[in-house]
């Protein structure tokens, strides 16, 4: 496997109707998340602890939160809050 991100629940529904630009900068952020948990989880299929919580992450126009599943290599995008700032 391979680390990636995806949208989970709602999110995915919620980016359809965010402005493109605003998307296009959680999309980013969460990429940049991807690349901690390759260099921290080198191999996150035998990881054995408690995945990590994840977090919010503050994007121009909104936010999103994150959370980390390590045995599955996967950060999911649980909501996005575009907020127009």
């Amino acid at each position: 496997m391979s680390w990636r991100w995806e949208y989970a629940f709602g999110a995915e529904q919620a980016s359809h109707t965010a402005p493109p630009e605003f998307v296009t900068e959680v999309e980013k952020k969460v990429a940049e998340v991807v690349r901690m948990c390759e260099a921290k989880y080198l191999d996150g299929t035998l990881h054995q602890d408690a995945s990590s919580r994840g977090g919010d992450i503050t994007v121009r126009g909104g936010m999103f939160r994150y959370q980390i599943v390590v045995r599955r290599e996967r950060v999911y995008i649980v909501q996005v809050t575009y907020l127009g700032f």
